[in-house]
């Protein structure tokens, strides 16, 4: 009898301390590293470049931990425009960022990496934030063809972020300048360095439900080399 009322005592007490063991176990589940989201923009703006037309639709998938990410972001659009770009960077502690991205355009041939016909226009990244102010710098190592990249394209930019808003200014050369091709089809005609990508954005959250509320942004940019002026309107998911 009492092995009987032992056992009983033995099963109450498991029963009664396997639910709080699932919640403790639910509470320290750790986040995952992977996420994935999407935007819609009514027009793609790069650098002060528009590219394709009408609105892009840019989803976005990456795997982060600790300082390192590494991912994939593309952009699309009805017209037929299409990039699809792989990414990995390295953020330190004290601000400054490294990484290196891949630019692919998706119909061409993935694994050419020629220099005539590549489509594969490689970039090394490396930017610095402290307090409002960030600097970046860009650079194309390799000649591509098919990607239009001649290598030793350029790119940097400062961007200051205020309270409701931050503005920003660019300057490159190579893809960021170019006004055309020669008939190889990839040395550029103007390959000089310039100013092209001047702007202001801001952004606000649309509370939608209690539950949901919906991001967006926005961006004025002008392009001093281009002497083009775009207005992009963006949405969060």
């Amino acid at each position: 009898m009492r092995t009987t009322k032992n056992l009983l005592a033995a099963l109450l007490l498991t029963t009664c301390l396997i639910p709080s063991t699932l919640f403790a176990q639910d509470e320290t589940t750790p986040e995952s590293p992977f996420s994935l989201g999407a935007d819609l923009y009514s027009n793609y703006v790069w650098r002060g470049t528009k590219f394709g037309t009408g609105p892009a639709f840019q989803p976005t998938i990456k795997f982060a931990t600790g300082g390192l990410t590494v991912g994939a972001w593309g952009s699309f659009d009805a017209a037929g425009y299409a990039e699809a770009d792989l990414y990995a960077s390295y953020a330190f502690s004290f601000g400054l960022s490294l990484g290196v991205t891949d630019y692919y355009y998706p119909g061409l041939d993935y694994s050419n990496f020629s220099d005539t016909a590549g489509s594969h226009a490689i970039e090394i990244n490396a930017g610095y934030t402290i307090k409002g102010l960030s600097l970046s710098a860009n650079y194309i190592v390799n000649e591509a063809g098919g990607a239009a990249s001649v290598g030793g394209d350029m790119y940097f930019e400062a961007k200051y972020a205020f309270t409701n808003f931050s503005v920003f200014a660019g300057a490159g050369n190579g893809w960021h300048t170019a006004e055309g091709f020669k008939a190889d089809g990839v040395t550029m005609e103007d390959d000089e360095f310039g100013l092209c990508n001047l702007g202001l954005s801001t952004s606000k959250t649309i509370k939608v439900t209690d539950s949901f509320s919906l991001p967006i942004n926005g961006s004025v940019i002008w392009n001093p080399h281009a002497k083009q002026f775009n207005m992009v309107l963006g949405l969060s998911f």
